[in-house]
C-alpha cells in the first residue's frame, strides 16, 4: 500500500498533465473513452462511516490490467456550498483529460461529497508506479481548488476494482488493519442513477 507521498515537483506534474491531455485526445479520437451506466447510483460505504453516490464512470476501452491496483483519491472543495455541489459534478466532466490519458488509467468512478463534503474518485489502475505518479502530479490541479490538507490518497496493489464492490473483504488481504480507514470499502448498496 502506498499512500500519501508528496506531491511530484511542479515542472514534472506540468509535463505529465500536458502528455495526458495529448493522450487524451488521441484516445477520443479513436473513441475509446466511455462512461458505462452500470454503477451509476450505487452508494459507496466507507470505514468512517462516510458514504458516495456514485454519479459518473469513465473507462479507457482497451486498456490493460495486467498489474491491477485500486486507486482511492480523497478531497474536499474549497468555497464549494449547497448548489455549488450539483455545478461542480456537471463541471468535473469537463476534467476528464486530466486523468485518462496517463500511463495506467483503466477506470474511475466518480463519487459525490459525502457528509462531511469530501469528494472521492476510485480509480482502477494498471501500474501501482504509474498510480502513485498520477496521483502527485493531480495533486497540483487539486490544491488548486481543494481546502489546504484535504487532499488524501492510497494506492492498493493487486485489487481489481470489480471485485473489491463485489466483496469488500478482499480489502483484509491487500491492506490489513485501518478498519475506520477513510478509503476502506466496507460496503456497497446497488442504486439507481
Amino acid at each position: 500500500m502506498i499512500a500519501d507521498r508528496p506531491h511530484l515537483p511542479l515542472q514534472s506534474a506540468v509535463a505529465s498533465l500536458a502528455h495526458c491531455v495529448a493522450r487524451t485526445f488521441a484516445l477520443l479520437a479513436r473513441r475509446e473513452i466511455a462512461q458505462p451506466a452500470g454503477h451509476l447510483g450505487d452508494v459507496l460505504r466507507f470505514g468512517d462511516g462516510s458514504r458516495g453516490r456514485v454519479y459518473r464512470e469513465t473507462v479507457a476501452v482497451h486498456a490493460a490490467t495486467d498489474e491491477p491496483v485500486v486507486l482511492v483519491v480523497a478531497f474536499r472543495l474549497r468555497w464549494v456550498r449547497g448548489f455549488g455541489h450539483a455545478l461542480f459534478r456537471a463541471e468535473s466532466l469537463l476534467n476528464t483529460p486530466l486523468f485518462v490519458g496517463f500511463p495506467g488509467f483503466v477506470s474511475k468512478l466518480w463519487l459525490a461529497h459525502d457528509e462531511r463534503a469530501v469528494y472521492r474518485g476510485v480509480y482502477q489502475w494498471n501500474g501501482r508506479e504509474r498510480a502513485d505518479t498520477y496521483v502527485r502530479a493531480l495533486w497540483w490541479v487539486l490544491a488548486l481548488v481543494s481546502v489546504r490538507g484535504s487532499i488524501h490518497y492510497v494506492v492498493l496493489p493487486g485489487l481489481r476494482r470489480d471485485d473489491m464492490l463485489a466483496d469488500p473483504r478482499r480489502l483484509d488481504d491487500a491492506a490489513p488493519g485501518d478498519a475506520e480507514a477513510w478509503w476502506r470499502l466496507v460496503g456497497v448498496e446497488r442504486g439507481s442513477p
